[in-house]
């Protein structure tokens, strides 16, 4: 099996955490957030890895060959000289994941003691060019699903911005969910991404796919999940890390 690890952001809602180092290197729990996710992908039975690089891109390599990468199979996807967002980002690493089998793609920074395996196999069962983890919680951008849980648009609450996939439709009809930042994504995808290297969102490639190709949602509501992308959320994740480290060695 192989994954993405989107671990280039810049980690700005982390200061002064940040200031001399990536967000993938900040410690929780006693580890850097890199390997969390490293042995979470590893313990689902991953053994390629893909991880983009941005910021302190240098410390990011050194840590991995102290560890050896952990005994799996990890190339780079350098973005030194351009943050490409998601959607730029999984371009940029098409030719590490593009042919074969469907690959797992997540945030470095999101913690949840989803079953990734599960999310797997329910992609592989559904048919899908991708399946989003979802769950309900407050959040000011919403992905909009059908009672088939099929992606049918975006929404922001806050300016009151909605995209669909396609054609409109009733939103009323639709349940909004958050996405979780854990994907399974077909090779496929690829061919409806644009072909000059630039940053964008995978959301806006979701939403144009998804007038023809389905993108499922998963929902997981009944497992932990935290965005540590603020000092306040580190500390959270510190005293619950019983209920998403489990299982990881």
């Amino acid at each position: 099996m192989r994954a993405m690890l989107f671990a280039a952001g810049l980690g700005t809602r982390l200061r002064p955490l940040t200031d001399d180092r990536p967000k993938a290197l900040v410690e929780v729990g006693g580890r850097p957030l890199l390997e969390w996710a490293v042995l979470k992908l590893k313990a689902a039975g991953v053994e390629q890895v893909v991880l983009n690089v941005h910021h302190f891109a240098g410390m990011i390599r050194e840590f991995l060959r102290s560890k050896k990468d952990f005994g799996l199979n990890i190339a780079i996807s350098d973005e030194t000289d351009l943050l490409l967002d998601t959607g730029g980002g999984l371009k940029k690493a098409q030719a590490f994941l593009e042919g074969g089998q469907p690959f797992l793609v997540i945030n470095v920074d999101v913690l949840s003691g989803i079953d990734l395996n599960a999310l797997y196999e329910a992609h592989l069962q559904s048919g899908a060019l991708a399946t989003l983890a979802v769950r309900e919680r407050a959040s000011s951008r919403y992905l909009l699903f059908d009672d088939a849980m099929r992606l049918r648009g975006w929404q922001h609450v806050k300016t009151g911005e909605v995209k669909y996939c396609g054609s409109e439709v009733d939103i009323s009809e639709l349940t909004p969910l958050a996405f979780s930042g854990i994907h399974v994504i077909s090779p496929e995808i690829f061919s409806f991404m644009p072909s000059a290297q630039k940053p964008y969102s995978i959301i806006t490639t979701y939403l144009e796919a998804g007038s023809e190709a389905l993108i499922k949602g998963y929902r997981h509501d009944d497992d932990f999940w935290l965005d540590v992308g603020k000092p306040g959320a580190i500390e959270e994740a510190h005293q619950r890390s019983a209920e998403w480290a489990g299982g990881i060695r």
